[in-house]
């Protein structure tokens, strides 16, 4: 890309926020932050902050903000920077503004509940003939916009693109490695949700720290298998993307996914809703599922579907679980 590439974060969240500010601190990028609502935009134009999302938080002074989607016909790479559920509808409500020859980059953890699919590939199907990247890792979206050091993770199927990706959103403080691995770099950004709500449940029912070891180690061996039969690079698991992101939300408090599952283990089990609330429980379902078709041993993610879902208590589930035949490592 020739020049300053101009930059468009669909998606005023506090992750999508997050990155539209660190891209736009480097002041060699022109960068808007493209909201759904007018007033949104109004008011972080007017404040300089997203205050709803990231209060307290100042934001570059040369990040844009807008409500008009006219601001995508000029962008070289766009950011998805909703839920992961919200990808294909956002597809579909923006692409035909976006310029053909733009890059597109999904930043959300999951896959899509209905179909079981990866959000490169919906994203694919909605906005042919587009380069898709995704960018997944380890970071906190407060952390991110408070210049905080962070490294996460960029993946392209051509990986010069990541690369060019990389270099081109990487600023002081947030690095970016690419990698040509979207297969592996999805799946762990949404497993280890499913993982982290597993150690929440650990937390909340008072297990001890060394179950929460088992289960990281464990859930690695899980992803691992997973990303393989999905026709991914199973040691992308050991990255970023993967135990990197794991053991950021497994084990701190700023963790949605984490505090979703230290309250199933307090309570003992769920009452089958609730889960909509946190990337991790559309994961779990849907991950549960696909491994079944594929014939692919996920105890742990299957056990942490049913307890979601209402199915199993965490005290039968535990139980299960630690009467599974011994196997090697």
């Amino acid at each position: 890309m020739d020049g300053n590439p101009k930059i468009v974060v669909v998606g005023a969240g506090a992750f999508g926020t997050a990155l539209a500010a660190v891209a736009a601190a480097k002041e060699k990028a022109d960068v808007t932050l493209l909201s759904r609502r007018e007033e949104v935009a109004a008011e972080c134009r007017r404040t300089g902050r997203n205050e709803a999302v990231l209060p307290g938080i100042e934001l570059p002074a040369g990040l844009a903000f807008s409500a008009d989607t006219a601001v995508l016909m000029d962008a070289d790479i766009v950011l998805f920077a909703m839920p992961s559920q919200e990808q294909r509808a956002a597809a579909q409500s923006y692409g035909a503004s976006i310029r053909t020859d733009a890059t597109i980059v999904t930043c959300a953890k999951g896959m899509e509940q209905s179909t079981g699919r990866l959000l490169t590939d919906v994203l694919d199907e909605e906005l042919p003939g587009h380069t898709i990247g995704v960018l997944s890792g380890p970071g906190f979206a407060a952390d991110i916009a408070k210049g905080l050091p962070t490294a996460m993770v960029v993946a392209a199927a051509d990986g010069d693109v990541a690369a060019e990706l990389a270099g081109i959103l990487s600023g002081p403080t947030f690095r970016l490695y690419p990698s040509a691995d979207r297969i592996g770099v999805q799946l762990g950004g949404a497993l280890k949700n499913v993982l982290a709500i597993a150690c929440g449940i650990v937390e909340g029912a008072g297990l001890g720290d060394s179950a929460r070891a088992a289960l990281i180690s464990r859930g690695l061996a899980e992803m691992s298998r997973f990303i393989a039969a999905k026709g991914g690079e199973g040691d992308t698991v050991r990255g970023l993307s993967g135990l990197g992101d794991l053991v950021l939300t497994a084990t701190s408090h700023q963790s949605r996914n984490l505090r979703f599952g230290i309250a199933l283990g307090r309570n003992g089990r769920s009452d089958g809703q609730g889960g909509e609330l946190v990337e991790g429980a559309f994961a779990a379902s849907v991950a549960a599922r696909v491994a079944k078709d594929l014939g692919v041993d996920m105890p742990i993610t299957e056990a942490v579907a049913a307890i979601i879902e209402g199915k199993l208590d965490v005290r039968t589930a535990l139980e299960q679980l630690m009467s599974r035949p011994i196997t090697q490592e």
